[in-house]
């Protein structure tokens, strides 16, 4: 992508809803800080869905390998 690409794009989202551009922004951040070489900080929501994963699997919520090699078959016809 070009500069004067990006430039266009940057002035269409201006015309964009806010959540919109706040997810845009969001993003380019996270671009920013892996080419910055930085540490990755999990969004609230993000920790929120591990926290819930990790008490699925003390639960024992798992798949067996039979469910695992299953769905990766379906996937790998599509």
């Amino acid at each position: 992508m070009a500069t004067s690409d990006l430039r266009t794009l940057l002035e269409r989202a201006q015309t964009w809803p806010e959540e919109a551009q706040n997810e845009l922004v969001a993003i380019a951040n996270e671009i920013e800080n892996e080419l910055l070489g930085g540490e990755y900080l999990a969004t609230q929501e993000e920790l929120r869905s591990i926290d819930a994963a990790l008490a699925s699997i003390d639960r024992g919520e798992v798949a067996t390998n039979l469910e695992v090699a299953e769905t990766f078959a379906k996937f790998r016809r599509g």
